[in-house]
């Protein structure tokens, strides 16, 4: 168990570590393969609810039906079901009649009401779902639901894609006195470019919290996550993060208020972060991963927008696969971004390694240089002294085998 300031990283566990969640996750025939296709998170009793999601106008219709199912609960939910292998997007009227069907399928299943269940679906996009056999899979849903960690590795399993690691993390911290555990798992290795939420991600906790509280934390700490990376520049049509809180962990009820406020936000940001993190990590292709800090900056909005740019720039990302210490293409995706710069007053580092300072070049070693961009992590620090805004964003190489894995997505 790490602890880290507020709260501890607990290293055994998943989404069912906070009081009141089951989780499984089972094969109904929509991969080609034998892996989980079709997962589900449930709750015991009606969970605080909050979500954000794509802001693509080409919203898959799963959607909808959780906008719809979150608000006529009034922000609260019992469970998730989700798919993968098929995104039931740009499906039309059948699409959505699917996705509902989905809900009503599994609100029967687990004696629900139907607008207790939240829905989520990725994977290919313009393709109707074979309903027969994920009705079928719903219907046997329920008998793989566990508490335990095996439910949490079987819904991990259940939401994947192209991704080549599952991507979980949960902490514990104590609210009033009383342990409160926050979880996460996420899927999403490509068509990663979020601008509302990313691919798919889900958080647990057991806190007793304040609905409108949650849904502003989460809103809040996506634009310093989940919002901060990319793969590939393309925001998904299914992007979703619904957070769910049970609120069996028995503290009083959290709000900005709460002394303790301050301990849990940031165990929350902490999740998130690390969910991010590792689907910037699994890139489709990646072999590095990429973090570029932006400090001088006008305001932080300007600062986030600049390292976005420079973490997208795919010559960057190029240059990073080839470990080319090309300082010039840094310098010049800060230059298109956008944003106020004072020309003169830019400076770089590799790592530890100054390449420009002042805006002017810094003779380095490019042996050293050389070793460090074959590393697997890659810090990209650039200061602008232009005020005092300052952010981080996350994002990977470009490589063959992107192309590879994107050439034959379908197939």
């Amino acid at each position: 168990m790490e602890v880290v300031s507020l709260f501890k990283v607990i290293s055994d566990g998943g989404v069912t570590s906070p009081k009141g969640f089951q989780a499984g996750g089972l094969h109904c025939g929509l991969k080609k393969t034998s892996r989980n296709d079709l997962g589900a998170i449930v709750c015991e009793v009606p969970a605080v609810a909050a979500a954000v999601y794509t802001t693509s106008v080409f919203q898959a219709a799963p959607l909808k039906v959780t906008r719809e199912s979150i608000a006529a609960g009034e922000r609260r939910l019992r469970a998730i079901v989700v798919n993968s292998g098929n995104a039931n997007a740009c499906t039309g009227q059948q699409g959505e009649a699917d996705a509902y069907e989905m809900r009503a399928s599994a609100a029967a299943a687990l004696g629900l009401a139907e607008t207790e269940v939240a829905v989520a679906s990725t994977g290919v996009i313009g393709e109707l779902l074979p309903m027969d056999r994920v009705s079928s899979g719903i219907a046997a849903l329920p008998s793989s639901l566990s508490g335990d960690n095996e439910g949490s590795e079987q819904f991990c399993q259940a939401i994947l894609t192209t991704d080549l690691v599952k991507k979980e993390v949960v902490v514990s911290l104590e609210v009033d006195g009383r342990e409160v555990r926050i979880a996460g798992a996420a899927k999403g290795s490509g068509m990663i470019h979020p601008n509302m939420a990313t691919m798919l991600a889900f958080v647990t906790t057991d806190a007793v919290i304040e609905p409108h509280s949650l849904q502003g934390l989460l809103g809040a700490t996506t634009d310093l996550t989940f919002n901060m990376i990319t793969v590939d520049g393309d925001t998904s049509t299914n992007d979703m993060l619904l957070t769910m809180a049970s609120g069996l962990a028995g503290n009083t009820e959290l709000s900005q208020s709460h002394p303790d406020w301050d301990a849990f936000a940031a165990a929350f940001q902490y999740v998130c972060q690390t969910l991010a993190k590792a689907i910037a990590r699994d890139g489709e292709g990646a072999s590095r991963l990429v973090e570029v800090t932006v400090e001088g900056a006008v305001t932080d909005e300007s600062a986030r927008a600049i390292a976005k740019t420079i973490v997208g720039s795919s010559l960057v990302k190029t240059a990073v696969f080839g470990a080319d210490a090309n300082w010039g293409r840094i310098i010049a995706a800060v230059g298109r971004a956008g944003e106020p710069v004072n020309p003169d007053t830019v400076d770089i580092k590799l790592g530890d390694i100054i390449v420009l300072t002042g805006s002017r070049p810094i003779p380095f070693d490019e042996e050293e240089a050389l070793v460090y961009l074959k590393g697997d992590t890659i810090a990209i620090k650039v200061d602008l002294h232009h005020g005092s805004g300052h952010a981080t964003a996350w994002g990977c190489d470009l490589t063959y085998d992107y192309v590879r894995i994107n050439a034959a997505y379908r197939t």
